[in-house]
């Protein structure tokens, strides 16, 4: 199993080949680009976890292609390659949304870790599936509907759906009220009192007749959130 997508976005090729046959052996699937243009292209064409980014580039330079990448794509976490001397490159890469910026030369070792860190900090995505059954019930997250094992139908919220989708793409994990409100509604958690997620979740569970005395479909985890069912056999 692939530990994620990352691509490798160096004009150096003893560097990037290095890189690429590490990551490789790593578990990552890697995608690869030896000029900024063309890293453009790959990072647009993927679905990646995460960009390494060189800075000095030719056809287009680092910086540039964050530029250019964050408005397609504002969430992809990017990671630069920097030389010593490029500080002020550094600071600007921050400031254009970057998450972090690693010294050449560097150790695999502190490379690997610093993905690690970067990976952690990110939201898993949204779950891509159209369709999800639990515990009998049919979940349409297009038609935003669910059919319940009765056959009846009822309407969820675009809300509603993107809690479960989000509670579906962290299968088998407690995900927590601070986690859900920051991730789905886009709130910061820290010094807010709000039981909106709460109210969220019995809302859904009284759209899917999921019983909170004994759920089927989302269940409680003391102290940690709330976590969904694993799904009823294959899924789309």
């Amino acid at each position: 199993m692939t530990l994620g997508v990352l691509v490798v976005v160096e004009d150096d090729d003893s560097i990037r080949r290095g890189l690429v046959d590490a990551l490789s052996y790593s578990g990552y699937t890697v995608h690869e680009a030896s000029d900024g243009e063309r890293g453009l292209e790959v990072c647009l064409a993927v679905e990646a976890d995460l960009v390494l980014l060189d800075i000095m580039m030719p056809k287009m330079d680092g910086l540039e292609v964050l530029h250019q990448l964050r408005k397609p794509k504002p969430d992809v976490p990017v990671i630069f390659l920097t030389a010593r001397g490029e500080e002020t490159d550094r600071i600007s890469g921050l400031k254009l949304g970057a998450d972090d910026y690693i010294v050449k030369p560097f150790s695999l070792d502190e490379l690997m870790a610093r993905i690690e860190a970067v990976l952690r900090r990110m939201p898993a995505r949204p779950s891509q599936r159209k369709k999800l059954t639990i515990a009998g019930r049919r979940i349409d997250f297009e038609r935003r509907e669910a059919v319940l094992a009765d056959g009846t139908r009822r309407t969820l919220t675009e809300r509603e759906a993107e809690v479960i989708g989000f509670l579906a793409a962290n299968p088998g994990r407690a995900v927590s009220r601070d986690e859900l409100l920051q991730k789905v509604w886009g709130l910061d958690p820290r010094g807010t009192h709000t039981r909106t997620v709460d109210m969220a979740i019995a809302r859904i569970r009284e759209s899917l007749n999921d019983d909170p005395a004994n759920p089927e479909v989302i269940t409680t985890v003391r102290g940690k959130g709330y976590m969904l069912a694993m799904p009823d056999g294959d899924q789309e």
